[in-house]
């Protein structure tokens, strides 16, 4: 037995007990939690807890808020014992102390009461149970992007507002340069009358996917990362960056990528807070294996305005054409293109339309929300939105057919197979 094992065993008996007495014991206050040295008082902090701290936890939004002067880590937690060890030093690190709690449990993060607000990490069928859990608990919430379901996100949207919650779904698109500025152009008519939006989203998965049961992991909760989806025996492919190509725990990269570049197009053609009328989809998906997502796909979505959204597998890309031109990009955060290319040098005027956005990111808008209660960047209704347009997209694929859509109603038209898609089961003790 590697004495690495053994720590990590000891480590993971010790967490709950240790997180519980660090809180009762007695501290000194230093002149920089007075605000002193340039830093800021610990009364105006934002005390955080992150839930899920895998590579995209950890290297996007816990060090993006380590690096805030107004956010104070004070816990972390995941199922996996590695993830949770890294995420717990890297803060105690920062703060120079070992002050950071650590749990593997997210009801034992939502018990504290000196917790004001929670950043979730985790793969997405967890998003929107532990989003209204921390609600319910009195936690304003950013939380990663996207829902598993329409239902979810309408019971999500639903909590947020009778709470009186700050929310952000954690996505940087609406303070990156390239987009917010396609799409104010796009809404000030720089291109004329929109008619036609261009979607590309890469590709996947790239293999079927194994099956094959394999032993648990040590220091892995196994269990507790299934939480609500349907049991399944341990494999690898299933877990971790690979969940994003199950339908149990994700929509593959149209939910995915979806997430980004979907809400884009919502955002340039005005359509935040309703959606497409119409949706059919044609995907490949592999005959054998773990994995089914689509791997290759095709979705053209109609609106009531009779503006076309085309949505197809390739290179991460945006584009809206107009009776006046076209405006768009090939590549994530790639440089502008136009026709004329006039329209790139075209000034929004005082009286015209300037879109919401924050360029320091989602968590910094986040943070600036929390203090003011004032509404994110990319508040609830308008993820659930973006994320229902993924949503129906792979229903229709997965049916084989054309249908109709209530943007309104969040419904479909009298289909009953397609409308039951639009929710799922959730394995006991879990429910939202």
């Amino acid at each position: 037995m590697g004495k690495e094992s053994t720590t990590r065993r000891k480590f993971l008996k010790q967490i709950s007990a240790a997180a519980v007495g660090a809180i009762g014991l007695p501290y000194v206050v230093c002149s920089s939690a007075l605000g002193k040295g340039g830093r800021v008082a610990a009364s105006e902090r934002i005390t955080l807890g992150f839930i899920g701290v895998g590579d995209h936890g950890i290297n996007m939004n816990l060090r993006t808020f380590l690096g805030q002067p107004d956010a104070q880590a004070v816990a972390v937690c995941d199922v996996d014992a590695d993830h949770l060890i890294k995420a717990r030093d890297i803060v105690n690190e920062k703060y120079a102390n070992k002050d950071c709690a650590a749990y593997k449990d997210f009801r034992e993060v939502l018990a504290r009461s000196d917790i004001d607000a929670v950043m979730i990490s985790t793969p997405d069928h967890w998003h929107v149970p532990i989003s209204i859990a921390a609600a319910k608990a009195g936690k304003d919430v950013e939380c990663e992007k996207p829902t598993l379901t329409v239902h979810e996100g309408q019971v999500l949207c639903e909590t947020m507002e009778r709470y009186n919650r700050v929310f952000q779904w954690s996505t940087e698109d609406r303070a990156v340069y390239e987009y917010h500025r396609m799409c104010e152009l796009v809404r000030n008519g720089r291109i004329g009358k929109v008619h036609t939006i261009r979607v590309e989203l890469p590709s996947g998965p790239g293999t079927p996917g194994n099956p094959q049961p394999m032993p648990v992991p040590e220091g892995f909760d196994y269990d507790m990362w299934l939480g609500p989806a349907p049991y399944a025996p341990y494999t690898k492919d299933r877990c971790h960056w690979n969940f994003r190509w199950v339908l149990d725990y994700s929509g593959g990269m149209l939910t995915d990528w979806g997430a980004h570049l979907l809400d884009g197009a919502q955002w340039g053609n005005d359509t935040e807070h309703t959606g497409p009328v119409e949706v059919e989809g044609k995907g490949v998906f592999w005959r054998d294996g773990l994995y089914n997502t689509a791997k290759e796909y095709r979705i053209e979505y109609k609106y009531a305005t009779g503006v076309k959204l085309i949505v197809t597998s390739g290179t991460p890309s945006l584009r809206f054409e107009g009776t006046d031109g076209w405006i768009g990009n090939v590549g994530w955060r790639a440089p502008l293109q136009a026709e004329p290319k006039s329209i790139l040098d075209s000034v929004i005027g005082p009286d015209e339309v300037h879109l919401y956005t924050c360029p320091g990111g989602e968590q910094r808008n986040f943070l600036d929300c929390v203090k003011s209660r004032k509404a994110c960047y990319f508040p609830p209704e308008i993820g659930q939105r973006c994320f229902t347009i993924a949503h129906i997209g792979n229903i229709s694929m997965l049916l084989g057919r054309k249908l109709k859509w209530d943007p309104d109603k969040e419904q479909f038209n009298n289909d009953g197979e397609a409308s039951r898609m639009l929710s799922r089961s959730m394995r006991s003790p879990w429910h939202v």
